[in-house]
């Protein structure tokens, strides 16, 4: 066990990350986020040293995780489960339904009637944030539940850090999961899921039912992405001579 109270990554590992709030430090805006310099690097010699078998599984869209991690362009789940990308880089096949124009339209209109608020856009969501004007997240959560209870079987509004979003009800992190874990080098290791909110316990969830483990940022490591990043760091720098190790 770590000082933090978590296991330290083993080599036999499976390893699905969140990025908002796990990885990186939640920020006033989703496009004001700051990537530390080191974790690119960080996240790819972890990856090497687990087999490739490490995902990254976030409510950002693909093109948004590539830019933020770049040179670093991980397997995983995007948009919630909606985009899958397996350890061979390639897409899989999407059948995820999209948002409405209108629905857009009419968020559109609600943001700019109350200064604060911030509409993202998204492949195959929508999502209001209103962390500057905190007073007004009733008033969009009830909007976006209006929308999507113009078609329950296929959207479902989700809560997320200070922010509410529309998103597929078949987009899910456990789907992630479940996709990645059915070939290599995912197959046959054991999942451990990193998430920090409502939105990654479904992944959690998933990663216990292959025998593997959810870890939540709040409970298990005290609060801090940057503990989190710090775990990362260490298990490189331990597992990094025994790859050179083996391939020697």
């Amino acid at each position: 066990m770590t000082r933090l109270g978590v296991p330290e990554i083993e080599a036999d590992w499976a390893l699905f990350l969140d990025l908002d709030g796990t990885l990186l430090d939640i920020a006033p805006r989703p496009d004001a986020v700051r990537v530390p310099d080191r974790l690119p690097g960080d996240l790819a010699g972890l990856s090497q040293c687990l087999g490739g078998a490490l995902a990254v599984v976030s409510g950002r869209d693909c093109s948004t995780i590539d830019h933020l991690l770049a040179p670093f362009a991980p397997p995983g789940g995007f948009g919630h489960g909606a985009e899958l990308r397996s350890a061979d880089g390639i897409l899989l096949p999407d059948s995820m339904p999209v948002p409405p124009a209108a629905w857009a339209e009419s968020l559109a209109a609600l943001v700019a009637s109350r200064p604060g608020l911030l509409l993202e856009r998204k492949p195959h969501g929508l999502a209001v944030h209103f962390r500057a004007v905190p007073d007004e997240g009733t008033r969009v959560h009830e909007s976006m539940q209006r929308l999507a209870a113009t078609r329950p079987a296929d959207f479902a509004v989700l809560p997320a850090h200070m922010a509410f979003e529309i998103r597929p009800r078949a987009a899910t992190k456990a789907r992630a999961v479940e996709t990645l874990m059915a070939a290599p080098p995912f197959t046959g290791r054991r999942p451990v899921f990193v998430g920090d909110d409502v939105t990654d316990e479904d992944g959690m969830e998933a990663a216990r039912r292959f025998g593997g483990l959810g870890l939540h940022v709040g409970r298990d490591f005290t609060g801090g992405p940057a503990q989190v990043r710090n775990w990362i760091a260490r298990a490189v720098a331990h597992l990094s001579p025994d790859i050179a190790h083996a391939q020697s």
